[in-house]
C-alpha cells in the first residue's frame, strides 16, 4: 500500500510538471506497466484530480482544470520561490495584499524547518522598495488574459491619457508586463489597425462570445513592438541626433528601443524624445559620448542650459587642456 501511495504522488507530479503524457511515457518514468499507469489515474480520479484521457495510439492523459483545486505537489525549491514570492506580492500594491498572506500563511505551516530557513534568509537578506503607482485590478487583467486565451473580442471602456473616455472593440492578442504597469496589445476593430492599450485604464464589458482567429503580430518580437509603440506615444519631444559611437555601442547602453540607424563604424543617427527636453539632455550626457543634434530644436536650446549650468557649477573656471 505504501508503494502504491508514494507511485500515486509521483504520477500527481508529473501530471503537474507538463501538459501532456502518453501512457507509454508515464509507465517508463515510473517503471510499471501501461495497466498500472490506467489503474493508478482511476484512484487519482477517485481523490478529485481531473485527469482527462484521450483514447488512440496518440493519446495519453492531461491533468484538466477541475470544480475545485486540488493539492499541488512542489519540490523544495519550488516551495521556497512560491513562499517568496507571495511575501513579495504581499508588500506590493496589487490589491492582493490579504490573499496573498493567506496563501503565504497555509504555505508556511506545511513547509518543512529547513525549508522555512531558507525563505527566513531570503526574507532578511531582501530590502522592498515601495511602489507610489495604483493597485493594479486584479479582475481586469483575468478578463483581458481570458478573453485572449479563448480568441474572444472584447469590448472595454478606456480612459485616454488625457481624461477622456471612449469605448473600444477588439482583438486581444498579447499581454505585456512592463515596470509597474500592463499593456494589452489588440487589433483595433473600428480603427482597422494594431493599438496598444493601458490595463489599468481598461474597464472590461461583458463578455461578447465572439470568437475571432489570431491575427499575424505586426512583428515577431511582440515585446519589442510594444515598448517602442508605448515610448513614442508618450514623447512630447522629439529629436534626432549624430552619435559618434557604433550603433551596437548605443543600443548597449540605452534600456529601451530606440530607432538607430548606422552611419558608418563609428557613428549612428538615433531619433528619441522625450517630456522634458532638459532630462533627454541630461540622460544623454551619461552616454558618455560625443553628440551633435540633426533635428529638434528644444533638446539643442537644452544642452545650451546644461552647459551653462555645468559652468557656473565649476565656478566659471577656464577648460583644461585635459578635459578640452
Amino acid at each position: 500500500m505504501l508503494q502504491t501511495s508514494a507511485r500515486l504522488l509521483e504520477l500527481l507530479s508529473l501530471l503537474q510538471l507538463r501538459r501532456d503524457w502518453t501512457s507509454a511515457q508515464l509507465a517508463g518514468r515510473l517503471d510499471v506497466s501501461t495497466r498500472t499507469v490506467r489503474a493508478d489515474v482511476s484512484r487519482l480520479r477517485t481523490l478529485g484530480y481531473p485527469v482527462d484521457a484521450r483514447p488512440g495510439v496518440a493519446g495519453g492523459y492531461r491533468l484538466a482544470a477541475g470544480t475545485a483545486m486540488p493539492p499541488l505537489l512542489l519540490d523544495d525549491d519550488e516551495a521556497v520561490a512560491v513562499a517568496v514570492g507571495l511575501g513579495a506580492v504581499a508588500t506590493q500594491r496589487l490589491g492582493v495584499e490579504e490573499t496573498s498572506l493567506t496563501a503565504l500563511a497555509k504555505l508556511e505551516q506545511v513547509l518543512p524547518a529547513r525549508l522555512r530557513r531558507r525563505v527566513e534568509a531570503v526574507r532578511a537578506a531582501t530590502s522592498v522598495v515601495a511602489r507610489t503607482e495604483p493597485p493594479l485590478d486584479l479582475s481586469v487583467l483575468g478578463a483581458v488574459a481570458a478573453a485572449i486565451r479563448g480568441h474572444e473580442r472584447l469590448r472595454f471602456g478606456y480612459t485616454k491619457p488625457g481624461g477622456s473616455e471612449e469605448a473600444r472593440h477588439t482583438e486581444p492578442q498579447r499581454l505585456v508586463s512592463w515596470g509597474p504597469l500592463w499593456y494589452l496589445l489588440a487589433w483595433d476593430l473600428d480603427r482597422d489597425d494594431w493599438r496598444v492599450f493601458r490595463v489599468d485604464r481598461m474597464v472590461p464589458h461583458a463578455p461578447t462570445g465572439a470568437r475571432f482567429r489570431p491575427r499575424p503580430t505586426p512583428q515577431d518580437d511582440v515585446v519589442d513592438y510594444v515598448v517602442r509603440r508605448v515610448s513614442k506615444a508618450a514623447w512630447k519631444y522629439r529629436a534626432l541626433v549624430l552619435v559618434h559611437a557604433s550603433a551596437a555601442a548605443v543600443a548597449a547602453k540605452i534600456p529601451v528601443p530606440v530607432d538607430i540607424e548606422e552611419v558608418d563604424e563609428s557613428s549612428c543617427r538615433v531619433e528619441l524624445g522625450s517630456d522634458d527636453p532638459d532630462q533627454l539632455a541630461l540622460w544623454m550626457t551619461q552616454l558618455d559620448v560625443d553628440i551633435e543634434v540633426i533635428d529638434g530644436d528644444e533638446l539643442a536650446v537644452a544642452f545650451e542650459r546644461l552647459a551653462a549650468r555645468c559652468r557656473r557649477t565649476a565656478g566659471g573656471a577656464a577648460p583644461t587642456s585635459s578635459s578640452a
